[in-house]
């Protein structure tokens, strides 16, 4: 079963695992498969779920309120996010302004079926809207009752210490920061992550399989397997394509597999169990396409993965690995997308 971690400096539990469905819902997998996903994740334990308005253009908030309609709200965590373009595309679809939050986080929580949500997060940080503005908006939106905590994703350290500054003075919790972490991508590490913990926020980290190259199942100088991410034609090869061109990385990869052997754990477990070893780190999102996926995942939970290997890692990706915390400014926008 799945473990509860606090969120930030909050009072409020979610697990460990927490399931996604960026990539999934509405998009690769059928209605059918997804509500079999859904059911083993509240099977193992897992009550925490992440969604955002721009996943499948709005249709991944409605595929999950679907499936979670009969729940007991009460023993639920959902999130959503708020920034990147929905609808039509129209000048104010999108962005962190006071009236694309105001109307969005009403979208959200209609397609969710839902009266609030339990997270609601900063999808990027908006340069073309005053801080003040944003911030303003969220305890707004708190003090509603429409969400109970605010979180943001992919913000660099210093956007994370001027976003807790504005919440403290508005009176609301700033808890959580979304980024990307991996074996493989660990710029947050130098500035991120102290500057969460010097302002009472955690991590809850996407991607932290690589985007499926940690499973080990992509190999040097083969195809990739047949069904994989890699040969998905609906977006899913896009985001891994990256990865895969990398022929050493995927060898380096490879040298990962005894040393997952020796802790009993798949390579998908082993990095699982490596990003949850991070204390900052309240949960890692996981997404499924089959519900024998969950299953495996929950095997990451209470594994404690000894010095002596976590230097075996990092000696096998050497290079590979990525820590500049520029990466976090350079790889998202500089402006508005439309």
């Amino acid at each position: 079963m799945v473990n509860y971690r606090y969120l930030g400096n909050s009072g409020l539990k979610i697990t460990e695992l927490t399931y996604g469905n960026w990539l999934t819902h509405a998009s690769q997998v059928a209605n059918e498969q997804a509500a079999a996903c859904v059911k083993a994740a509240l099977d193992v334990g897992m009550t925490s779920f992440d969604t955002a308005d721009t996943y499948a253009n709005t249709a991944a908030e409605v595929v999950l309120g679907d499936l979670l309609k009969g729940e007991r709200r009460e023993s639920l965590e959902v999130f959503t996010k708020v920034y990147w373009p929905t609808g039509p595309g129209g000048p104010n679809d999108t962005g962190l302004s006071r009236k694309h939050i105001m109307e969005s986080i009403n979208g959200s929580l209609q397609r969710l079926q839902m009266d609030y949500v339990d997270l609601y997060q900063a999808h990027r940080y908006d340069y073309e809207t005053p801080l003040e503005e944003t911030m303003i908006a969220f305890a707004d939106i708190v003090r509603q009752g429409k969400a109970l905590y605010i979180g943001v994703s992919e913000w660099t350290g210093d956007q994370i210490r001027e976003g807790a500054k504005w919440a403290k003075e508005l009176n609301f919790q700033l808890v959580s920061n979304q980024p990307q972490y991996s074996m493989l991508w660990r710029v947050i590490e130098d500035e991120v992550i102290p500057a969460s913990e010097e302002t009472g926020l955690s991590q809850i980290v996407w991607s932290p399989v690589a985007q499926g190259i940690l499973t080990g199942k992509y190999l040097p100088g083969e195809a990739p397997p047949v069904g994989s991410r890699a040969t998905d034609d609906k977006g899913g090869a896009n985001m891994i394509s990256r990865w895969i061109e990398d022929q050493e990385l995927l060898a380096r990869v490879q040298q990962l597999a005894p040393i997952a052997k020796e802790l009993d754990l798949t390579m998908a477990q082993l990095a699982l169990a490596w990003v949850l070893q991070n204390t900052n780190v309240a949960a890692a999102i996981i997404g499924a396409s089959r519900p024998e996926q969950i299953h495996e995942n929950v095997k990451a939970c209470d594994v404690e993965i000894p010095a002596e290997l976590m230097t075996r890692i990092d000696d096998a990706l050497g290079d590979k690995i990525q820590r500049d915390p520029q990466l976090t400014v350079e790889r998202n926008p500089a402006g508005r997308v439309a």
